[in-house]
């Protein structure tokens, strides 16, 4: 009997917490706050920037192309919620930065919040700027589609965490621990965190449409993804055994979402 009420419990908790993402229309889970998760995220994102390399040459033309291509994204997604009023109301608390960092790993995140790094070892598979302006277009829709916060909430709920208030802030140890196993950066978070792939095809369509709305050609996506894939060299387990999709699967959802995006493309300096 108690075990049926807990369930009931947890079902009702879990049916209130569902809110329905206005941009994506589908459901997600959230139990915690967008401001609390920006305040842990932002902690984080300061601490990681003080153990790491960060590319401060005012001469690197690949530290500017990472700011010049964040600040578009960030411009085209703003454009993009202005058109709603309570989604331009989201991207009032986002403090952009992007930053480059000196890192082989070929890897790039974002934080809620808008805080963005790109690793240098990203930028020999990127080979261009519209085909990074593809990743982190895909990496900041995980941030402003709020898929972060839908991963802690699941884990949190699967792990019986306490929800009432600011779990980060009053010294939650379980709450802070599901943190950095997602979401803090000395995860294996950006192109190579393992999201829903639910998740996955929502950042990489609203992502494309982001980087074409920017003024990058996003037929850069195919390429690009191609090149991501041979990096696997055939070791990619089954589709069953991860979350991401498939290459071959996330190369055609790609070219199911391109005539939309095309439909946003219009080049820089046109």
């Amino acid at each position: 009997m108690k075990k049926t009420y807990l369930y009931l419990v947890g079902l009702v908790m879990f049916i209130a917490a569902c809110t329905t993402n206005a941009v994506t229309g589908r459901k997600q889970l959230s139990l915690i706050s967008e401001s609390s998760l920006q305040q842990e995220a932002l902690t984080q994102y300061r601490s990681f920037l003080s153990q790491n390399k960060v590319v401060t040459d005012p001469y690197s033309k690949d530290a500017e192309m990472v700011k010049r291509v964040g600040s578009r994204i960030a411009a085209a997604i703003t454009q993009y919620y202005s058109k709603n009023p309570d989604l331009a109301k989201e991207l009032a608390a986002y403090k952009w930065e992007f930053n480059l960092v000196d890192n082989k790993d070929v890897n790039a995140w974002c934080m809620p919040g808008g805080k963005v790094v790109v690793y240098t070892g990203l930028l020999p598979i990127s080979q261009n700027e519209a085909a990074l302006a593809i990743v982190l277009g895909h990496e900041i829709t995980h941030a402003v589609a709020h898929h972060g916060q839908e991963r802690i909430s699941q884990a949190m709920l699967a792990q019986g965490i306490g929800l009432a208030g600011d779990v980060f802030t009053q010294g939650n140890a379980k709450a802070n621990n599901v943190f950095t196993q997602i979401y803090a950066p000395s995860a294996q978070i950006g192109v190579l965190l393992p999201n829903s792939r639910n998740q996955e095809y929502e950042a990489d369509h609203y992502g494309l449409l982001f980087a074409a709305m920017a003024g990058y050609n996003p037929r850069e996506a195919v390429p690009f993804w191609t090149r991501m894939a041979s990096l696997s060299q055939g070791n990619r387990p089954p589709e069953f055994l991860s979350d991401h999709p498939l290459d071959q699967k996330r190369i055609d959802k790609i070219n199911s979402y391109m005539s939309e995006a095309l439909s946003y493309y219009k080049p820089i300096g046109r």
